[in-house]
């Protein structure tokens, strides 16, 4: 035995895991009732037997906002919901470009080019496809980061293009399990959200796919989304917290949740969540994304690292801003690990000395920046908040 807790149910697990062994949904179910302190010792013993004792992180750029026709109850940017958001059409390449080198000196390793759409078409946008690609090409030229996409549905076509042009990770989150999703989503099915992962992996792309934590599913429903994840086989696993934004269907909603300026989940759920998903998906990056600031105080936030996370998203989200890459870094320092320098050999303390007033300055990765989206705007920029897809 490598590790043991002295939880019969978890150490059982731990040795499993170790032993070659994938834990299934009757594990996942037993292993999220034990008490949260020996899970969170659990998930760290087997990202530190797995893992490279670093935390990945990446950005985003929102590359196209708002006016998309899907229904996502959580979705600032759906043209179902009034949420003021700011929307633009495609930023381009010079301002992805502006965004990637923004990322590559916050420290981030991966660059993820985000479209709020039902899906980049190749067929009836083929300028806004080659500016995607031109898009890659710069990005991919230009800097030292990874690059991934999160352009919704994909052809079998597109998802081979995209794998040439040397997309690392396709990120199309499944949100929540398979029972609640149309709860969530009325627009599309969860089955369609698998095949464009289908479509993804085929093509050679590594999978993104993860949840949204708080949206009202039950303790089952977490395990099951994990399950479904490893059905379909991922390496990146994003853990997002809803961030509740008015006007959308769940912002709406709420008020009549335990909190209402947070999600309808406590921070102990969240850390049990994080660990269980670390013992069910051993060998991904379990990455925290949006919603963390909002769900956890800065006193908190370590703890899911703390738990077995692995991956951060810095910089700003979809269409709220996120804090600096510095105190990222101070949260992933607080837990004793370090940022991963693998692809981006950046200096973390350059990084934490250029601050918060830095990063106001000068935008952060995401095209909620000023800076990045500057001329690209349909409607003047309100203030609101989301949960956002890594």
């Amino acid at each position: 035995m490598v590790y043991e807790t002295g939880n019969r149910t978890i150490d059982d697990a731990l040795e499993r895991v170790f032993d070659g062994e994938t834990l299934d949904r009757t594990d996942g179910l037993a292993l999220l009732a034990q008490p949260t302190g020996e899970l969170a010792e659990a998930g760290a013993a087997v990202r530190d037997h797995f893992g490279d004792g670093t935390v990945d992180a990446c950005s985003i750029v929102n590359a196209k906002a708002g006016n998309c026709a899907e229904d996502c109850g959580f979705c600032a940017q759906s043209v179902h919901f009034d949420t003021g958001i700011e929307t633009y059409g495609f930023l381009g390449p010079e301002k992805i470009l502006e965004a990637a080198k923004r990322a590559e000196r916050d420290g981030a390793q991966r660059f993820g080019i985000v479209v709020a759409e039902r899906g980049v078409s190749k067929e009836k946008r083929p300028e806004e496809w080659a500016e995607v690609i031109e898009s890659i090409r710069r990005v991919r030229e230009a800097c030292d980061l990874e690059i991934d996409a999160s352009l919704g549905i994909l052809t079998e076509e597109e998802a081979a293009i995209l794998a040439e042009e040397g997309i690392g990770h396709y990120n199309h989150n499944i949100e929540t399990s398979p029972r609640y999703f149309p709860v969530i989503v009325g627009t599309h099915d969860f089955e369609d959200r698998v095949a464009t992962l289908e479509v993804a992996k085929e093509a050679g792309m590594d999978l993104c796919a993860g949840v949204i934590l708080g949206m009202g599913e039950t303790p089952t429903d977490r395990v099951d989304a994990a399950i479904a994840l490893q059905e379909i086989g991922i390496s990146s696993l994003p853990v997002n917290v809803l961030n509740p934004v008015a006007g959308t269907a769940l912002g709406d909603s709420s008020g009549e949740s335990e909190s209402e300026d947070g999600a309808d989940i406590t921070t102990e759920e969240i850390v049990e969540t994080v660990a269980v998903y670390r013992l069910l998906h051993p060998h991904a990056r379990v990455r925290l994304t949006g919603g963390r600031e909002v769900n956890l105080s800065s006193d908190e936030q370590h703890l899911p690292f703390e738990a077995g996370a692995d991956g951060i998203l810095t910089g700003d989200y979809l269409t709220t801003e996120g804090q600096s890459p510095g105190e990222d870094i101070e949260i992933v320092e607080r837990a004793g690990l370090e940022p991963n320098r693998e692809v981006n050999e950046f200096d973390p303390a350059a990084v934490k000395a250029r601050g918060t007033d830095d990063t106001a300055s000068l935008g952060t990765a995401a095209g909620t920046a000023t800076s990045t989206a500057e001329g690209a705007r349909d409607t003047t920029r309100e203030s609101s908040r989301e949960s956002t897809d890594d």
